[in-house]
This record gives C-alpha cells, structure tokens and sequence, in this order.
C-alpha cells in the first residue's frame, strides 16, 4: 500500500498546545426546562423588542429585572453595560458603554412574572447572587467584539446551533439548549459569534459572588 504524504497531517507539536483546557465553561448541577424556556421566550417577542444596546449592530437584549421602579435603568446603554476591548492594532485597553450597579438589580419585571423565566429567576437566586438577568440575542452571522466584562456570566442557551459557538481565552465550545445552566469566566477576553442561520437566544445573568480557581 502506497501513502500519499500530501494528506498527512504534521502532528509535531508540542504537547502542551494539544490539550484544551475547557475550566472557563462550568456547568452547573441545575437543568431547567427547555421546552418551557423556548415558550416563554416565544410569548415575551410577541409584545416586546429587543433593546440594541446603545446602538450595537446585530445585539439585542431584553432586561428581565430592574433597578426597583426604574424602568429606565434597562435601556439603552444599560442594557449592556460597561466592557473592556482591544479595538485596533496597537493593542491597547478601552472601556465601552456604562458602567451599571449589578447589585441594584434585583427587581424582577412585572410584565414577565407569569412566564416560566420568574420560575427559573427564583431558582437561581436562591443559588447565586445575581446582577441584571437578560435574554441576549446574536442574529445570524455575526460576532462580538473581542471583550471581557467585569463578572463571570450565567448562560441558559434557549435557542442555539451548533455555529454558535464562545470562545473565552482562545479556547472555543458550543452550549447546547438543552435546559442546562453554563457559568462562564467572562472577566476573561472572550468572544461569541452565530455561525448558524437563525437567531441565537441566551438568558445571561451577571454573577456577582462566583469564583473560578
């Protein structure tokens, strides 16, 4: 038998660099629902439009808690909230939009109290100390920025494909929807991005007391 060397692959690197290190992804021991996450999040879009954070292209959230009997402290900018990038060749940190109060957070919003998310809120609250807690959406085809963020982050995908993809610190993993609960080490330079053809949908809260080794 006779090899063609043009389709082997040079594996002579060093070892270090084969090993993935997947410990900025945690999964946690709580599953939700997901049949009644993808319902509640349909029922919520029937009345209510994604906030673009400030103007950011192909972003959109919507806040599920507020500062108590703020309604404005969920739009515009605070929708996103402050971040740190670097946005060109030279490399140097910038910070982005506002900087929000997490903690002030805590009230959950009245329009979606009778939907499977006050469930889930409750939940979680009694777990972890929560910032603001929002349903995120990548449109098609598109990135964020190469950022990190001053907490770690809870995700629960709630609709996903398997081109949706995050990437904290050069190491990349797809989050199923399957009702499971991810805390994400965003203090980290991190990336997501929508490889699919349909919306990506995550509720993404800000954890205010979790700690990764």
């Amino acid at each position: 038998m006779t090899i063609d060397n043009k389709n082997i692959v040079n594996l002579d690197i060093k070892k270090e660099e084969k090993i993935l290190d997947f410990s900025d992804f945690q999964k946690q021991n709580i599953k939700f629902d997901i049949d009644k996450l993808q319902e509640s999040y349909n029922q919520i879009v029937q009345t209510k439009k994604f906030e673009d954070g400030g103007g950011i292209a192909h972003f959109g959230a919507i806040s599920l808690t507020q500062i108590p009997g703020d309604p404005d402290s969920v739009k515009g900018s605070k929708a996103r909230g402050v971040y740190w990038t670097k946005p060109d060749k030279s490399g140097k940190e910038v910070s982005r939009d506002v900087r929000v109060d997490e903690s002030t957070y805590s009230e959950f919003i009245k329009d979606y109290e009778n939907t499977y998310f006050k469930e889930v809120f409750d939940v979680l609250s009694l777990k972890f100390k929560l910032g603001r807690v929002r349903i995120l959406l990548k449109e098609p085809r598109s990135t964020l920025s190469w950022h990190r963020d001053p907490e770690p982050r809870l995700h629960i995908p709630i609709i996903t494909n398997p081109g949706a993809i995050m990437v904290v610190d050069h190491v990349a993993k797809h989050l199923p929807a399957d009702g499971s609960v991810w805390i994400t080490n965003n203090t980290k330079y991190h990336n997501a991005f929508n490889g699919g053809e349909e919306n990506r949908i995550h509720l993404v809260a800000c954890v205010l007391d979790y700690k990764f080794n």
